[in-house]
């Protein structure tokens, strides 16, 4: 059986208890689970127990032997699978966020309706139909090696001048032996509800945790 860790912290109207608690009721069965509020579990030597690394963490910094020991675990093998806030989290922490592929910017006109477009090329994706979101709509800058399966057009509201724009939405990538997949919703764990989110992150949930 798979092992996955659920860390989940930081800024509190990002909801991390409860969004933890619904990936680990909904999302995690079939899976050992662990659950963590505590940073200093990346720096105990206990990382290589487990094959799935959830962060549900927003803001914060992780000290430079956290970082080191997360990303090094990655390498050889420890996969992770996020959403949302984890963009906007650990910002002085620029290695990690190689890892990650990429980095909050803002969200131009806060709560919006936008359109998400699902790569049906991609078999994480195939099959989830487009949908209209109403939440915050991430601008970031994201890594050029993602391989990108979700996408929106950028209204950039005041921000004219980006409006067309096409921004990701979800990514996978691989890094050393490490599979890493990210989405940009479930802003609070309602939104992780709907079918198309829910979908998409047990998805990548089990493709990230699929890694050899």
């Amino acid at each position: 059986m798979k092992k996955v860790l659920v860390l989940y912290g930081g800024w509190k109207w990002h909801y991390p208890k409860e969004i933890a608690e619904f990936t680990v009721k909904h999302l995690l069965e079939g899976f050992e689970v662990e659950v963590s509020e505590d940073l200093t579990i990346l720096e105990s030597n206990r990382l290589h127990e487990f094959d799935l690394i959830i962060p549900i963490w927003t803001q914060d910094e992780l000290t430079h032997f956290q970082e080191i020991s997360l990303v090094e675990a990655i390498e050889n093998g420890l996969s992770l699978a996020s959403w949302h806030g984890i963009t906007a989290a650990f910002d002085n922490n620029h290695l990690f966020k190689m890892v990650l592929g990429g980095q909050f910017i803002a969200h131009p006109g806060n709560y919006i309706e936008y359109d998400v477009h699902f790569s049906q090329e991609d078999s994480l994706t195939k099959g989830i139909p487009d949908f209209k979101m109403f939440s915050e709509q991430y601008y970031m800058h994201t890594d050029p090696n993602n391989e990108v399966i979700a996408t929106t057009v950028v209204d950039g509201d005041r921000f004219t001048w980006l409006k067309g724009g096409t921004m990701p939405v979800a990514w996978k990538r691989q890094w050393g032996k490490g599979r890493v997949f990210y989405h940009t919703l479930g802003h609070n764990h309602h939104e992780m509800e709907i079918e198309e989110v829910r979908e998409l992150t047990r998805r990548g949930i089990l493709w990230a945790a699929s890694a050899e």
